[in-house]
């Protein structure tokens, strides 16, 4: 196998957790840092080693770099709205922590290095139309501005330190293990208002168009990179499948709670219109292939997770 240990870096969160228990499926010792703000412990598979810390401890991640070979730089405050607000915050965690893992990686055994890029890096999009890498990138919120400059200063620090680098602009992720805040993830947030027995709130009219993409797909097109000899890119990981935010929000109170009905609010600031991936390059060069089921398809097993942390929650 080319790669033999890999760091994690925001392991215990969401995608973070995904691609260290598939790592470790994969026979490769898996280093797994998070400083648990929005990870859980619960998420890290048993076999990988985990250190609570934080990235921006560039001394500690250096340590954790001893004989890795690969790096999944997946550690990042992940919201829009709340990066309006604090975008200092925003920005030293996503972009001086990503310095930080750069400059740890100086002199260090690392080969190769993922980089969680996010769809956030476009300008916005006034018609549903498929997006490709070449698209404006003019981000319209602080989220966006971090994550696109975390990705030119991977592909730029990369060659200077000969580390390949690979950039993968995630688009709307959902699935199991999706931690509830009020601000990231509308899926989850819709399927807990319901569950709650409240209506789903929808900012500005619901026709924005998102391009809703499982987190199988996401650790997926990790492997896919890992496994390539690509070096110096960035993709689109998505479906080319967009669904509006009304869409949803019925798909929703229709399974959960049908006498329940959406109710709107004003727009927020920094949320792209319209936001649906072309994913020819990943395709054509990754080898990347979504798995062929829709969000019908896999969204009962979000909503019967979400049921079960409710019931244990009450006992």
């Amino acid at each position: 196998m080319k790669y033999k240990k890999a760091l994690v870096t925001g392991g215990a969160g969401f995608i973070g957790s995904h691609i260290a228990k598939k790592l470790v499926k994969m026979g490769i010792k898996v280093v797994v840092i998070d400083n648990l703000s929005m990870g859980n412990m619960k998420n890290v598979p048993p076999e990988a080693d985990f250190v609570k810390g934080d990235i921006l401890d560039k001394e500690l991640v250096k340590k954790l770099l001893s004989g890795v070979d690969i790096v999944f730089h997946e550690a990042a405050v992940v919201s829009i709205r709340i990066s309006t607000k604090e975008f200092y915050n925003d920005a030293n965690n996503n972009l001086m922590g990503t310095l930080s893992v750069l400059e740890a990686c100086r002199g260090s055994s690392v080969k190769k290095i993922v980089y969680a890029s996010s769809m956030a890096v476009y300008g916005d999009s006034t018609a549903p139309s498929l997006l490709n890498e070449d698209y404006i990138k003019s981000p319209i919120s602080p989220y966006g501005i971090s994550k696109l400059a975390g990705e030119m200063y991977c592909l730029n620090i990369g060659k200077l330190l000969n580390i390949d680098v690979v950039a993968l602009r995630y688009f709307n992720t959902y699935g199991p293990a999706q931690a509830f805040t009020p601000y990231v993830g509308v899926i989850t947030i819709f399927i807990n208002r319901l569950l709650s027995g409240k209506s789903p709130v929808i900012f500005g009219d619901g026709e924005q168009r998102r391009d809703f993409v499982h987190v199988d797909d996401i650790v997926q097109a990790n492997i896919k990179a890992m496994e390539s000899d690509v070096r110096g890119e960035s993709f689109n990981v998505g479906t080319g499948i967009d669904t509006s935010v009304n869409e949803i929000a019925a798909l929703l109170c229709k399974r959960i709670n049908p006498g329940i009905k959406p109710v709107y609010d004003a727009p927020q600031p920094g949320e792209l219109r319209n936001s649906i991936a072309d994913i020819s390059k990943a395709k054509s060069i990754l080898k990347f292939s979504p798995g062929g089921f829709t969000l019908k398809d896999r969204i009962d097993e979000i909503i019967e997770e979400k049921k079960s942390l409710c019931a244990n929650t009450t006992v």
